[in-house]
């Protein structure tokens, strides 16, 4: 970006400073010209044209203009006038053929600037019929006016020789053709950067030097003065103005109108030259056949090119107007209907179907499992190419009839009207689809589709029914996901409920965040040789004032998708360092002890991170080794740029970083060398299998020899009895955590449960005193089943 910029200001810079040389060099010339000094003229104008030159060649290379031919060419057109212009005071009073050395080296420069023009038109993809149309009416009103005001009375000119005579009617032709060239620049374009405004200023200048030449040819001269070079000087700085501004990129890029329309700007070149033949019947004296019948011809010409504009006009009109329509009914990327168009397709289903009629409507949604992977793997390039791919399947597997629809990112709707049978083999068609690998650039990516079906009979209204059927269809969809990839379901009416449920417990979750009906409790951490407590982990809960305990995996799930997770996450981590404080000022646990408290992966995906957390470490005094994140195996997988950064930044500030449920993922050593972790968490699901699986002990074992050789902390999860305790330290592993020393309790409860002393004490001690349900834990056997859910949620 930086070096964008500093290319862009220089360029900026260097435009202003060559139209500020223009200028200088024109008033020389002009001052020159008028004192007779012709050298310094000459020199003047070679200075600013030499300049142009190299700024043909030289700008655009800078600022990756495209394409480079057109400039090349442009470059070359520019030589060649500069050479021509120089020369021809020098030659002009010369005997032919010196004196047309001039001639021959500017009319080849006609053919390159054609050339250049064409080029950037096809680049511009503004070759379109109605602008080359206008361009035709244009350049026959100019023809006609060349022709027979300049090129022919020039031409008849009879005490010069011939072809100085037909060099001097050539050029009003050669005009008129670039003109037929800028029309169609200019009339598809739909933006006109600085670039492009002075290269169409040069056009004008150089159009209005010729047509001084062609005036003087009239009388028999091909040269009178100097100061008939202006507009060329001029017309060289505005050039090398154009290829030299930053916007030099944008003149060749697309910029074509989708129709043309009658506009000011068209009027006001086609209005007179719709006139030319009637003006010219008024202004050449001649009464002879052949102007006569020039002047009708052209004419003529000229009124079927208009007819034929207003035909093609309605057409591209009508062509653009089912463009449209079918781009809001379509997919742009896949060409299949969208939703909109689904949508009217199944209420035509609907309405089509008897209502006595066996036959039911059925919709098929369909989500890619993994897409989201694919993505962020290989790129969204990558994904589109995918997305295309299943398209192409579906359409070659489903029944014809079944009309196949992409409603988002990686959705496809599907409609099929039967019985219940052949729903299902539409089911088993579309599995089909993911049997093989699919070829996407040169790779092959291997994926399944969940997919939610919803059905419904004929009756009732349509439009409320097509979109009932494609809501279900999406319920049933995301249950499907839940049950794992790959799987289908049929909606049932029990599914709005837990929908409900899931939307009442969101909204329910927002307002106990504001109402502080969630705190945060503690599990020891502890030395499993010794018992002694050397840290905790801050565990969220929720207890609602008439649901009573909501396990974490009931409404942590919710929080995450509904965007609440890191404003939850961010209220648990400053209310645990804050207890933690309070803990390490009264005397509750020793300097060693840390706490390790959970983050999310949207936490660690924001940049701002490192700083807030030392923000929160600062405003409560607690030192960086004191706390510990816990993070999941998918962070490090699924990690961007902007996570690897945030951790390596928590690791620079003294944060202990620890991988918990480790096992249960990719468990990648990889993954642990790159990114700078200092400890895992055993996931209990391997701690519950010592002593009755060997696999699960070898696992166990496998981690700790990871770990100590990469020099890794371990914390086992979930341990429960002595006999996990004693296989888990007979294997290496020092530290533990669960039901065997308690489960996670309040502040106070968990300093009076490890004899701490201080003011947290003091408290737990006062609570202990109360009745059984207010902040005392009863150990009733109501509790211990309460006890032990939260000891599976922990």
């Amino acid at each position: 970006m930086s070096g964008s910029a500093g290319a862009s200001s220089a360029g900026r810079r260097l435009w202003r400073v060559f139209a500020m040389a223009g200028l200088v060099a024109t008033a020389i010339y002009l001052v020159a010209t008028s004192l007779g000094q012709l050298e310094i003229a000459m020199l003047a104008f070679m200075v600013i044209g030499v300049g142009t030159v190299w700024a043909c060649f030289a700008g655009p290379r800078r600022f990756g203009a495209e394409p480079r031919s057109a400039w090349l060419l442009l470059g070359v057109t520019a030589l060649l006038f500069l050479l021509g212009v120089v020369t021809r005071p020098f030659f002009s009073d010369q005997p032919i053929p010196i004196s047309l050395i001039t001639d021959f080296l500017i009319v080849p420069g006609y053919f390159t600037l054609a050339a250049c023009f064409v080029i950037l038109l096809r680049s511009r993809r503004s070759l379109d019929g109605l602008a080359v149309l206008d361009g035709l009416i244009v350049f026959l009103a100019g023809g006609l006016l060349g022709v027979l005001l300049l090129a022919a009375p020039t031409a008849a000119i009879s005490d010069r020789p011939m072809l100085v005579s037909a060099l001097a009617a050539a050029y009003p032709l050669f005009d008129v053709i670039l003109l037929l060239l800028v029309v169609n620049l200019t009339f598809t374009a739909t933006t006109f950067p600085v670039s492009l405004m002075t290269f169409i200023g040069m056009m004008v200048l150089m159009f209005t030097g010729d047509l001084a030449y062609a005036v003087i040819g009239l009388s028999g001269k091909t040269y009178d003065s100097p100061l008939l070079d202006v507009p060329f000087i001029l017309g060289f700085a505005l050039l090398g103005m154009s290829a030299l501004h930053p916007s030099v990129a944008q003149v060749s890029r697309a910029a074509r109108r989708p129709v043309q329309a009658w506009s000011w700007r068209r009027m006001t070149l086609l209005g007179p030259a719709v006139i030319a033949p009637f003006v010219l019947v008024v202004l050449v004296g001649d009464d002879s056949p052949a102007y006569r019948l020039t002047i009708g011809a052209g004419g003529g010409l000229m009124m079927l090119l208009l007819l034929a504009r207003a035909a093609t006009a309605v057409r591209a009109q009508a062509a653009a107007q089912r463009h449209s329509e079918h781009q809001a009914m379509h997919d742009p990327l896949t060409g299949l209907p969208n939703r909109r168009s689904m949508s009217a397709h199944v209420e035509r289903l609907l309405i089509e179907t008897p209502p006595m009629d066996d036959r039911r409507v059925w919709v098929y949604l369909l989500d890619l499992d993994g897409f989201k992977w694919v993505n962020d793997s290989w790129g969204h390039d990558t994904g589109d190419q995918l997305v295309i791919e299943v398209a192409r399947r579906l359409r070659a597997a489903v029944p014809h009839g079944v009309r196949v629809a992409r409603t988002g990112g990686d959705e496809f709707l599907l409609a099929y009207v039967g019985e219940k049978p052949g729903a299902l083999r539409v089911v088993d068609e579309i599995r089909s689809c993911f049997t093989h690998p699919l070829a996407v650039h040169d790779t092959e990516v291997v994926i399944s589709a969940s997919i939610g079906i919803a059905h419904a009979a004929a009756d009732g209204d349509p439009a409320v029914t097509a979109e009932a059927l494609m809501r279900d269809a999406d319920t049933a969809m995301y249950r499907a996901k839940s049950e794992g990839p790959g799987r289908s379901t049929i909606f049932d009416t029990s599914m709005h409920d837990r929908v409900r449920e899931r939307i009442e417990l969101e909204a329910e979750l927002r307002k106990a965040l504001a109402d502080g009906q969630l705190h945060v409790a503690y599990q020891p951490i502890v030395r499993l040789d010794t018992g002694r407590p050397l840290g905790a982990e801050a565990l969220l809960r929720w207890n609602h004032p008439t649901r009573g305990p909501i396990p974490p995996m009931a409404f942590i799930p919710i929080a995450e998708d509904s965007g609440m997770i890191a404003q939850i996450g961010t209220w648990v981590r400053e209310e645990s360092v804050r207890q933690l404080a309070e803990w390490r000022a009264d005397g509750t646990v020793a300097d060693d002890f840390y706490l390790s408290i959970n983050v999310s992966p949207r936490q660690l995906n924001d940049a701002d991170l490192p700083l807030i957390v030392s923000a929160e470490l600062m405003k409560y005094g607690v030192p960086a080794r004191a706390v510990a994140l816990e993070m999941t195996e998918s962070v490090m997988v699924d990690g961007s740029s902007v996570t690897s950064r945030v951790l390596f930044e928590l690791r620079e500030l003294g944060v202990r970083l620890l991988v918990d449920d480790f096992g249960t993922g990719f468990s990648a050593l990889g993954y642990l060398r790159k990114f700078p972790v200092t400890g895992v968490k055993i996931d209990r699901s391997f701690v519950s299998g010592l002593g009755q699986s060997l696999e699960d002990e070898e696992i166990v074992r496998a981690v700790v020899a990871m770990s100590y050789a990469l020099g890794l902390s371990i914390v086992a999860e979930g341990v429960e009895n002595r006999g996990q305790r004693d296989a888990l330290a007979a294997v290496g592993v020092t530290q533990g955590q669960g039901w065997l020393w308690g489960p996670a309790v309040a502040p106070a409860e968990f300093a009076a449960h490890w004899h701490a002393g201080g003011p947290a004490a003091g408290r737990a001690a006062a609570a202990s005193s109360l009745p059984p349900g207010k902040n005392q834990r009863s150990t009733g056997p109501a509790a211990k089943g309460r006890n032990q859910l939260a000891a599976e949620n922990s």
